[in-house]
């Protein structure tokens, strides 16, 4: 069972959203297996590089669970617009998010908030419930999509969105640079045929 322990930041729990995303979904390039010992380790690390108290166990049952969130959590990543995905954060939390509490997890972390039902509940309601949480949070203080995909056709890797300015198109800069050294070269055949 996936422990469920705090984060530093709310930043930092949209973050672990779009890395469990990129590990757990397919995408161009990259087809996950299914229930493979390599991807629950590569789960163990990635939910141990976001504060994750050991020991993290990831059952076949967790892992389900946790598929299923990341394929729910994928529309809001998706979203066209900030409306789009508010209305999209509201639906999954409707049916799923508890009244928010504060947990010390019996006194083995800090204190933090959790919307899941219980500090043992489901791996999957926690994944969801505390990423729709804090992608939630992120649209409010920024009034701008909290999270993207990358535009990029050979990527589509998620991202969270937290800079201020025009809204993110790629997952970093490489896919943004290659991305317009294609179009740029693009052109110029084009101007070349032409010419």
């Amino acid at each position: 069972m996936v422990t469920q322990g705090p984060l530093g930041s709310v930043h930092d729990a949209a973050q672990r959203a779009a890395d469990i995303l990129a590990l757990l979904l397919p995408r161009p390039g990259y087809q996950p297996e299914p229930d493979s010992l390599a991807q629950r380790a590569a789960l163990t690390e990635v939910l141990r590089a976001h504060g994750e108290p050991e020991p993290i166990e990831i059952s076949a049952a967790d892992l389900a669970g946790l598929r299923w969130a990341a394929a729910e959590l994928r529309a809001v990543f998706a979203a066209p617009d900030v409306g789009s995905a508010a209305d999209l954060i509201n639906g999954l939390l409707a049916g799923r998010a508890h009244p928010p509490r504060l947990t010390t997890h019996g006194g083995t972390s800090g204190w933090h908030l959790h919307v899941d039902g219980s500090d043992d509940a489901p791996s999957g309601e926690w994944f969801l419930t505390s990423s729709c949480l804090a992608l939630a949070v992120l649209l409010a203080e920024r009034q701008a999509s909290p999270a993207g995909i990358c535009a990029s056709p050979s990527c589509g890797r998620p991202f969270v969105n937290v800079g201020r300015g025009s809204p993110r198109r790629y997952c970093s800069a490489a896919c943004g640079t290659r991305e317009r050294v294609a179009a740029h070269r693009g052109q110029a055949r084009q101007g070349a045929v032409k010419g």
